[in-house]
């Protein structure tokens, strides 16, 4: 009898050790960066952590929108990637909480100061410099020149070559917007991008989709972040990267926790966590070459370097407000998007 009980009870813990370690809760992620490299980030925090992760991913501007209809009911937790501007503006709106983290001393000037601007309600966790990336086999069999400045992509020889996406959705939009804007004034920024409309076939709604499409041959040119199409190159697709030669924007990728979050812990451990040096150094497996915010963090060999890119004094105080956002966004509505092609 003692024999039957001390086997079964071996039978028992056996299958209890065989069983998954149960999560230390949950964590409600939004991820704004491209969906592979969300989903190594997903595998690689629940790899090292008890939690489980429940990740979305959608663009910055839809990630935004989300917060702002969630404000009075967060879902989510933690806000992780995507263009600074809607970070800053949902820090603007009270949308995420405060939070400084023990390693911030560990960052870039430049993260430190998104942190800084922001009231530490939003951190730098990579960046990377506004151009586009055309396929040359296209522009080769077309005869038709590289563009090199923002000027050149208004010529008619690029019409039906060109792809951008809609800022209302997509933070990359949004930078070549308030890009285009500091650039030359707002004035002629939108009489610039109605020129540039009857170039545009598609205004996408994420970010990197253009490049992409330039990379399958659906279209010629496709205005990104410049990382975006080194990616493309790296994957071996026939894209060529350019940096803007009268100057361009750049981004800070950014991440938040969400005021209200029901799994705060968490967040705060995944945002100490995403910070680090080793974490970060992960990015390029995703095909993501970004400059990681770590100073510790390897950089990748193909990431654009943004000493060697002619770049503005991008106001990211300015342009991540609230009000700026909404007025730039409604006289694109009027003036651009409502005769897009």
């Amino acid at each position: 009898m003692r024999t039957t009980i001390l086997a079964t009870m071996l039978a028992i813990g056996a299958a209890t050790a065989a069983l998954p370690a149960q999560a230390a809760g949950s964590l409600n992620l939004v991820c704004a960066a491209d969906v592979k490299w969300c989903e190594l980030m997903e595998r690689l925090f629940e790899k090292d952590h008890d939690i489980d992760v429940n990740m979305v991913r959608m663009s910055s501007g839809e990630a935004y929108a989300r917060l702002r209809a969630e404000a009075r009911n967060p879902k989510t937790d933690l806000w992780w990637a995507g263009t600074g501007d809607p970070h800053l503006q949902a820090a603007d709106d009270k949308l995420t909480l405060e939070y400084k983290s023990p390693i911030f001393d560990q960052l870039q000037p430049w993260a430190q100061k998104q942190a800084e601007v922001s009231g530490y309600r939003t951190v730098g966790v990579y960046s990377g410099a506004l151009g586009w990336g055309y396929n040359t086999d296209i522009l080769a069999k077309k005869n038709i020149e590289a563009p090199a400045c923002w000027r050149d992509l208004t010529d008619a020889k690029y019409k039906g070559e060109i792809q951008i996406a809609n800022p209302n959705s997509s933070g990359t939009a949004y930078t070549a917007l308030a890009t285009l804007v500091q650039l030359m004034g707002e004035d002629e920024a939108f009489s610039y991008q109605k020129a540039l409309n009857a170039n545009v076939t598609q205004y996408t709604k994420s970010g990197s989709a253009p490049v992409k499409a330039a990379a399958r041959g659906e279209t010629g040119i496709g205005i990104v972040f410049m990382h975006d199409a080194v990616a493309m190159t790296k994957q071996g697709f026939p894209v060529k990267t350019v940096a803007p030669c009268e100057g361009t924007g750049f981004e800070v990728g950014s991440m938040s926790i969400v005021k209200g979050a029901k799994n705060l812990e968490n967040a705060k451990i995944f945002y100490d966590w995403a910070l680090t040096a080793e974490v970060q150094s992960h990015a390029a497996e995703a095909d993501s070459f970004q400059l990681p915010s770590n100073k510790g963090a390897t950089v990748p060999p193909e990431a654009p370097k943004l000493g060697d890119i002619k770049l503005i004094d991008y106001d990211f105080a300015k342009y991540g407000n609230a009000d700026t956002r909404k007025a730039l966004l409604e006289r694109w509505d009027r003036e651009i998007g409502a005769s897009a092609n």
